[in-house]
């Protein structure tokens, strides 16, 4: 068996980088030269050193050769492809957009999540070892920061891991292992350029080493690495479009480049009020006695306007499908075309190593670090006159003055020629919702430095006994800065009367700004100067830090012999401290001007805590007859605030018969919450949606207009930390087969199971209305009755439970002298479920069901290959599937009002076809070239929009990449 996978490793080119599972492949073997089929390793998940062909739970190897022939650049594109990754707000195209919650503030960052349990529950490790996590989360490792350039293989285990290596081993544990002992010098440069323009990537690296520890007893090695991820816009795309009401899909925004009217009452800067003073006085529409326009009036809306989509990205805004008849003569705009798909991200990543061996002792120091460089874009800002006198309400109207005499007029007298009642309303200002398309989108630039050094030392002790030992330090810090977009409010001067900041307010109320710009028409030059003197471009927006000491020592070896072999052992003990910090706005109090709509997250700043972590564990091997092998593991973690905890693990393999293994695990495993869960602030925000009602009134369990006591509301939302939130825990169970008919064909499938008791949650809104008899202290309500606050705090939930079967196949064969080899990884998802509380019944299924947040419950993931190898040659073929799901439904979809004459009730699957040739040209010169998404599939229609944040479109992030067809090119040089 081997064999078979030595050369599927050696000649393919593989698109699935799910390439080998542990009960079939010599770990030692992968790029090391090693040969002896039974030699005894340490692997990911165990203190034991075993022959990996015995594993008793799943595991997956890569290899570098694998990851240059898919043309993957980045840890990213690596996860993306394992099957048994889920589908959450990982990536740098799903938190490209607004988010809010838990992913929000993940600038930059992109994480692991094994068996969908999310990013907090999958362990990263380099080396054996862990690495800070990210400086602005605090709570989740940014795996971009992983030195890929010199790692020679990445092992995944897909089973808990908390009995051998404590928190966050839920899901399972990632393994980044760097060459040990690499001599000579190379050069690679990859490319993937896309067809359609946008997104291309780029890495050059470099590795040199120095040495050979068996001949010359050290070894010295360096590699460094620049990887360039560009920019992708969601008007590159034309299946970027939230403009299809005939499948189900608007935009729920007024907030539009040519400005939509809305009413609006007495304020600072309208003290006889405005042309329209309140929803409840506007306009009927007409041919109606009932219904009026307090929704918004767009004028390109109204007879004798150039129509919506007059405007680049604007279109009518459809009141059917929002249930909101009160906006029928409203424009809205795409934001989905305005966000980036793809987060622009350049990554500077080095790796150095000395290593020496002292007799029988290795000792080896590491220096590992990276500056990552990002930029989140998303849609501009929407300004709306606000009544409020606070220095932090956009309180402008559109007035009439001699700047904006000729604008305001024509406007008005469109007005009228539609709704003649408001012609004694002539001269009073405008209430306005608008885009400023001038301020440019709105960016957040991030800059993230990190840096871990590391001193191990292994060694026999006495007979057959090795030690292994460890200290290490890391840092992760990360800073935000304001980039275009975002704007001063106000006018502040300081006591002398100098002027700290120029606001839009004031800029505004000059009438030189327009905001009702006919197509073809541009800002004069007054107003772009004072739309530049206003811009709050270059203000730090918050910034945190993360710091990680480890001290880690263990022993194993053998202890006695039994019937069926040596009893194997392995003892260990840990210590780590972790330290957070996370400061919000940098200015002074004194001299802070508000800018508006920018995420400070004051709220949240954090002086600096920490917390240690202590831990002793012992790991023990059966082997109770020929063939059957028990091991049982035990740890117990001391953690600063939340005491002791134990966590066993016992798992089995029997091997009846050289062709067939059968494998299984139980184990337990815990998670403490995170410095931002415990500590945030409390933040207020708008819920603006329109899904949501006030549960004690509206018996039909959905907003409908027509119902009275069922209209939607719009509360304040809490969000933040909870200082008394407890660890949760979880179980886990999983049984497997392999087997191996011939020496040639290997078939296995593990069935595995989690529940996880106490998670630490963000419920959703959705769910928290409809069980409001659970949840009835969490919303709050003022004097007259009226759902005024919905407190959606960080919370211990009762439970999720989630299980799944994952298969693999590999085979091999000579033929016409070469080598043709087949593989297949997939992942069915059986089960998701979630109890919201202790005693709560439980949830309906999600799995194939849209959410909002969290994993994307996906059925079914597989990933096929087929490849040829002969004379230095190399072909592969590829497909990677990923399942469809249960579509969202906007309000008037789901009240029947309307019915769309291409609903898409289900998202149809993603298939993607991916082809590669390499060509060895000599023993220093190698090429590979390949096409991604050979057949330049589109991602399938999806109704992802979120009409509280505006963000999201008709493609699902988590699931699909929006690059399209594109060319990838390897170059390696051995020098």
């Amino acid at each position: 068996m081997k064999r078979l996978v030595v050369a599927l490793l050696g000649c393919t080119g593989l698109a699935a980088p799910v390439f080998a599972q542990a009960s079939s492949v010599d770990t030692a073997s992968v790029g090391t030269g090693a040969s002896a089929d039974n030699e005894l390793i340490i692997v990911t998940g165990s203190r034991i050193k075993r022959s990996i062909a015995d594993s008793p739970v799943p595991l997956t190897i890569v290899t570098t050769d694998d990851l240059r022939r898919e043309g993957i650049n980045s840890p990213e594109q690596f996860i993306s492809f394992l099957t048994s990754n889920g589908n959450g707000l990982d990536n740098l195209s799903s938190n490209a957009d607004v988010v809010a919650g838990a992913a929000r503030g993940n600038n930059g960052a992109s994480a692991a999540n094994l068996r969908g349990q999310g990013a907090s529950a999958t362990l990263i490790l380099l080396n054996g070892r862990r690495v800070p996590a990210h400086g602005l989360n605090g709570g989740v490792v940014d795996i971009n920061q992983i030195p890929l350039s010199v790692v020679e293989r990445v092992e995944v285990l897909k089973d808990g891991a908390s009995a051998i290596y404590g928190t966050d081993a839920v899901g399972g544990v990632i393994n980044f292992i760097t060459y040990e002992n690499f001599q000579g010098a190379k050069a690679s440069a990859n490319m993937d350029v896309t067809e359609a323009g946008g997104g291309n990537q780029w890495r050059f690296s470099f590795m040199a080493g120095h040495g050979d520890l068996d001949k010359d007893r050290f070894n010295l090695m360096f590699g460094a690495s620049i990887t360039d991820q560009k920019m992708l816009r969601g008007n590159q795309r034309d299946f970027v479009n939230t403009f299809q009401p005939d499948r189900g899909l608007s935009v729920d925004t007024r907030g539009t480049p040519f400005a939509t009217i809305f009413p609006l009452g007495v304020s600072p800067n309208s003290p006889n009020g405005t042309i329209i003073n309140s929803a409840a006085t506007a306009p009927y529409i007409p041919g109606s006695a009932t219904v009026r326009a307090g929704g918004g009036i767009n004028p390109l809306d109204l007879s004798g306007g150039q129509g919506c989509d007059s405007i680049d990205g604007m279109g009518p805004y459809d009141e059917l499908l929002w249930d909101t008849p009160t906006a029928k003569f409203a424009c809205a705009w795409d934001t989905g075309r305005a966000a980036v798909l793809q987060q622009p991200i350049r990554t500077i990543s080095y790796f150095g190593a000395a290593t020496g061996q002292f007799g029988d002792h290795r000792m080896k120091f590491e220096l590992t670090g990276s500056q990552a460089d990002s930029r989140k874009i998303f849609s501009n800002n929407q300004l709306s006159s606000s009544a409020s006198a606070a220095a932090t309400a956009l309180n402008y109207v559109y007035v009439r003055n001699a700047a904006s005499a000729a604008v305001y007029d024509r406007v008005f007298n469109q007005l009228v020629s539609a709704f003649p009642e408001l012609e004694p309303q002539r001269g009073l200002p405008m209430a306005l919702r608008w885009r400023c398309m001038e301020c440019g989108p709105r960016e957040i630039e991030t800059s993230t430095d990190t840096m871990r050094l590391a001193f191990t030392a292994d060694g026999p002790i006495a007979g057959e006994w090795e030690y292994h030992a460890g200290v290490s330090y890391g840092k992760s810090e990360s800073s935000s800065t304001l980039g275009s977009g975002y704007f001063y409010t106000r006018t502040v001067r300081d006591a002398n009367g100098n002027i700290l900041a120029n606001g839009m307010v004031d800029a505004f109320m000059t009438g030189h700004i327009n905001p009702f710009l006919l197509p073809g028409e541009s800002q004069t030059a007054e107003a772009m100067a004072l739309l530049e003197a206003i811009s709050a471009k270059g203000v730090k927006l918050y910034g945190g830090k993360y710091g990680l000491w480890q001290v880690d020592a263990s022993a194993a070896g053998p202890l006695f012999d039994i019937w069926g072999g040596t009893v194997q052992a392995a003892v260990g003990l840990d210590w780590r401290r972790e330290q957070y910090s996370f400061n919000g706005d940098a200015r002074e109090a004194a001299n802070r001007p508000h800018i508006f709509n920018a995420p400070f997250d004051d709220a949240n700043i954090l002086q600096s805590r920490n917390r240690d972590v202590k831990a002793a564990y012992v790991e023990v091997m059966l082997p109770v007859f020929t063939g059957f092998e028990l091991t049982g593991a035990f740890r117990i973690d001391d953690y600063t605030g939340f005491g002791t905890t134990t966590n066993p693990k016992i798992t089995a393999r029997y091997r009846p018969i050289p062709e067939i293994m059968f494998r299984g695990s139980y184990n337990t495993s815990f998670r403490v919450p995170t410095f931002n869960q415990l500590y945030n602030g409390v933040l207020e925000s708008p819920y603006s949606a329109r899904d949501i009602y006030d549960p004690t009134t509206c018996p039909g369990g959905r907003v409908d207009t027509s119902i009275p006591g069922c209209e939607a509301i719009n509360p304040t939302v809490l969000t933040g930390g909870r200082p008394n939130l407890g660890p949760e825990t979880a179980r886990q169970f999983s049984a497997g087969v392999v087997f191996e008919p011939l020496s040639n064909v290997m078939l296995s499938a593990d069935w595995w199971y989690i529940r996880r008791e106490g998670k630490i949650d963000v419920l959703t809104i959705q769910d928290m209305v409809a069980n409001y008899d659970i949840f009835t202290d969490r919303f709050i309500r003022d004097g007259s009755g009226q759902i005024v606050v919905i407190d959606r705090t960080w919370v211990n939930s009762g439970e999720t439970i989630t299980s799944g079967i994952e298969f693999a196949a590999r085979a091999g064969t000579p033929l016409f002298s070469g080598n043709l080899a087949f593989g297949f990884d997939g992942s069915l998802l059986l089960k998701k479920r979630s109890r919201l509380v202790p005693g709560a019944p439980q949830g309906e299924s999600e799995v194939g069901r849209f959410t909002f947040s969290g994993d994307l419950g996906l059925k079914w993931k597989h990933n096929i290959f087929l490849t040829y190898a002969q004379d230095g040659w190399s072909a592969s073929l590829s497909q990677l599937y990923r399942s469809g799901y249960r579509n969202q439904e906007l309000p008037g979809v789901t009240l029947g009002r309307v019915s769309p004459s291409d609903l898409h009730v289900n998202v149809r699957p993603y298939v993607l076809h991916n082809l590669s040739v390499g060509y060895e040209i000599n023993e220093r010169f190698r090429v590979t070239g390949g096409i991604k998404n050979l057949f330049d599939k589109d991602p399938p229609f999806a109704i992802n929009y979120d009409s509280n944040t505006g963000s999201g479109s008709s493609w699902e992030p988590r699931v699909a990449d929006p690059r399209g067809r594109s060319y990838t090119l390897s170059l390696e040089l051995q020098i």
